[in-house]
């Protein structure tokens, strides 16, 4: 079933695409994590979370490791926001990686952060 039926733009076709099973994407989810031994947590929409797990697969990592390398990073880049660095980064990845079927190692990282 779809959420949405008029098609106008590229938008109202992502609507269309979007069934009632998908909306869970869209609910925030937050994990919590130890970071640096640092009790942290993250709340991030349900895609972003799909997209950090094949991120931390594709660099043979667990979620926390790779959001650690990713905090790491953020610190110079923007140091007050992770949940928005971590989402940035994803959008990056699926730009530079996920689209051009190329695979992610673990020091790509520190280029997307860059």
């Amino acid at each position: 079933m779809n959420i949405y039926c008029e098609t106008r733009d590229f938008l109202d076709h992502m609507f269309n695409s979007c069934t009632t099973a998908q909306i869970n994407e869209f609910i925030p989810e937050k994990r919590g994590f130890r970071l640096h031994g640092h009790s942290t947590t993250v709340a991030l929409e349900r895609a972003f979370w799909n997209v950090l797990e094949a991120m931390a697969q594709d660099c043979g990592l667990t979620v926390p490791r790779l959001i650690e390398r990713v905090l790491d990073g953020c610190l110079v880049a923007n140091d007050k926001n992770l949940s928005s660095c971590l989402r940035v980064i994803c959008l990056k990845y699926l730009n530079i990686y996920a689209m051009g079927g190329t695979a992610m190692r673990t020091e790509d990282i520190d280029t997307l952060v860059a």
